[in-house]
């Protein structure tokens, strides 16, 4: 008889560890095999939190109708082939993201409140105060369980000292993820960084960039011994998946490669840090693909992406949009800014579904990883134009270990706190909390 392999295996390699996705061999063959993989967390639930800046077009964004049959609107269409594993939630809010007596900042307070439900301090010096996010109380409990207790990516590094938006700390507008209330949760914005914070193997981290700049292997060349031996284990459907985890893995290694080239030799059309790619499309996709590559092998549990900084002024040119977004959202009822913002909403939309359905495209035991996830994609201002906290654009994708019903829009009373849906992730993502900053309870509504 095969013996099982243990979850935490890795392959290893000239300083490198390398882990590995869930295979047939590590779980106990029966048809019993999910239950049994809820109860003893062999298949682990993965969660994700997305955060995109300015607000959205309310009318393109949010459907018409509730329950299973609504139809997605202009911004959402993208989704289409997703529908059956999302859930959109509208009426939920961020109290704490308005003013309550401190005046203008709601997009520093948008970014600081969205994962951590608190009011942040108004300062540009050096006292930041906001909240612990729920990320990392979940890393807190669970974080342990894997290599890396997180993962924190965005595209803008942004600062971290300084004054942002109207009196409000940079730190505020650059980061969501937050470890302790005065300490945000630095993101890592450079793909090839990313990468090698995932497959680096700890102290060895400097000399094995040495080597792969000198010899210019991939990690696959450097666990090939080890992998070949794995191999002779296997069977196989598990041989097939190892092969397709590969051509990942090598895939993405390509791009960074080719990613980091062209800009040797070609500047970036805008100023740029070195590393990253000058299409913003590329890079958004580089990092998503690094998020599934970190969940698939179970590198994290838990993880953030800024898909923008707050208030964030970037333009869209590859969809016509050549005004900053920031600019546009402030529209004024200006026909013209409305359909641009529209096509911003509606591009960013698009780059989630790519997300979602690699996701799904992954197996893992009888079903795949998107299955396996909560994945809130959303924002703490609604309507960028009038600054609102309320009826916030949020979206919840995957099942959750088989814990969520999907293809629903919820309509939940104006108000809700958000908190509510994060007290409902922690239960999911095995770090249960009897509260969670102005939370009044659980969201329900999603339950299966």
């Amino acid at each position: 008889m095969t013996q099982l392999l243990k979850r935490r295996t890795f392959l290893k390699g000239m300083g490198t560890t390398m882990a590995l996705p869930l295979l047939e061999i590590m779980q106990p063959h029966s048809s019993l095999v999910s239950a049994a993989a809820a109860s003893t967390g062999k298949t682990p639930v993965r969660t994700a939190f997305i955060f995109f800046p300015n607000g959205v077009i309310g009318p393109s964004w949010m459907p018409t109708s509730a329950g299973k049959g609504y139809e997605l609107p202009k911004s959402l269409k993208p989704l289409e082939s997703m529908k059956s594993d999302i859930n959109v939630i509208s009426g939920l809010a961020q109290i704490n993201a308005r003013a309550l007596g401190d005046g203008a900042g709601d997009h520093a307070r948008c970014a600081s409140v969205y994962l951590t439900s608190s009011h942040p301090t108004k300062t540009s010096g050096a006292d930041i105060k906001a909240g612990v996010s729920v990320d990392q109380v979940a890393a807190q409990q669970v974080g342990h369980q894997t290599r890396l207790p997180s993962l924190e990516l965005g595209l803008v590094r942004g600062r971290n000292a300084g004054q942002c938006d109207s009196g409000y700390s940079c730190a505020y507008s650059s980061n969501i993820s937050w470890r302790t209330p005065s300490t945000p949760t630095a993101k890592e914005i450079v793909p090839k960084l990313a990468f090698e914070r995932l497959f680096g193997g700890g102290a060895e981290r400097e000399k094995q960039r040495a080597r792969h700049m000198k010899d210019r292997q991939s990690i696959l060349d450097l666990v090939k011994q080890d992998a070949d031996q794995l191999k002779k284990q296997l069977g196989k459907s598990d041989k097939r998946k190892i092969d397709e985890y590969f051509s990942s893995v090598r895939e993405i290694e390509l791009r960074i490669e080719r990613s980091t080239h062209q800009e040797k030799i070609k500047p970036p059309e805008m100023q740029l840090p070195d590393g990253i790619p000058s299409e913003l499309q590329e890079h958004v996709r580089l990092m998503y693909d690094l998020l599934v590559l970190a969940f698939q092998t179970d590198t994290t549990r838990i993880a953030t992406f800024m898909v923008g900084n707050a208030g964030s002024n970037r333009t869209y040119p590859m969809v016509g949009v050549n005004s900053g977004h920031h600019e546009l959202s402030h529209h004024r009822n200006d026909e013209k800014k409305i359909a641009d913002i529209q096509k911003i909403d509606e591009y960013l939309t698009s780059q989630f579904a790519y997300f979602l359905d690699r996701l799904k495209s992954t197996p893992e035991g009888n079903s795949n990883l998107l299955d396996n996830s909560m994945i809130c994609y959303g924002s703490a201002i609604g309507d960028g134009n009038r600054h609102t906290h309320h009826d916030l654009p949020i979206i919840l994708a995957g099942k959750g270990g088989g814990t969520i019903k999907t293809g629903y829009h919820h309509q939940v009373p104006t108000e809700t706190p958000l908190a509510n849906l994060f007290v409902s992730m922690l239960d999911r993502a095995g770090a249960p909390v009897q509260s969670f900053g102005d939370s009044t309870g659980r969201l329900t509504v999603i339950d299966s």
